[in-house]
């Protein structure tokens, strides 16, 4: 039975390969060929992908993911495709779930929502679910520099604290969409938000996510 990040994976994947190697995604400066080589290097470059969190490593990772970033596309899709190799914390099954997941998922809706005819999917209950077990975990992460007090709710009710703090902004939406906000995406996250005026307009323009 599949997982939840393969199936995202594949479907990552198709979304690439469908846009072609230079149609523009979410990410800020990112072209789907950048996007692709990110998500490889991520995975199969240890050594280089330290920089995603460690700034002085940064400067590497950027060389790594140009060199990938001139291989031919079909190839790196080809990558995504089949995983990392076996020697990769990745290659197990619990870490792939873990940690890939929302990666999947978010890299998945920054090709899709670049599109301009884009339509939301359909939330796949236990989907939903599952990434909002994910959120409730790093909420305070993905939160810490919000500008204002931030709880993410779900349509059914259940909350989760992103940032304390005065003025509060509540942001009501699937679990799907609560995460892409969180992750930054809060321009095209199909959401409800309810806070005083400059409240919300401070929290729309904040930088939110890793």
């Amino acid at each position: 039975m599949s997982t939840h990040a393969q199936r995202e994976r594949l479907l990552l994947a198709d979304l690439l390969e469908m846009a072609g190697p230079d149609a523009p995604t979410l990410c800020d400066g990112w072209r789907t060929r950048d996007l692709a080589a990110h998500v490889v290097v991520r995975e199969r470059r240890a050594d280089a992908s330290a920089g995603l969190v460690i700034k002085a490593l940064a400067p590497r990772l950027e060389r790594v993911q140009a060199e990938f970033a001139a291989k031919p596309y079909e190839e790196l899709i080809q990558l995504i495709r089949t995983g990392p190799p076996r020697m990769s914390p990745y290659a197990l099954k619990q870490i792939d779930e873990a940690a890939n997941t929302v990666e999947f998922f978010v890299h998945a809706e920054d090709v899709r929502r670049a599109q301009p005819d884009w339509t939301p999917r359909e939330p796949d209950p236990v989907f939903a679910d599952a990434l909002w077990a994910r959120l409730e975990r790093v909420a305070r992460m993905l939160g810490r520099r919000s500008p204002v007090g931030l709880v993410l709710r779900r349509p059914d009710g259940r909350t989760a604290v992103a940032r304390r703090g005065a003025p509060v902004v509540t942001v009501t939406g699937e679990p799907g969409e609560l995460t892409l906000f969180a992750f930054g995406r809060q321009d095209t996250a199909r959401v409800e938000l309810d806070g005083d005026v400059d409240a919300l307009a401070k929290l729309r323009g904040a930088t939110l996510g890793i």
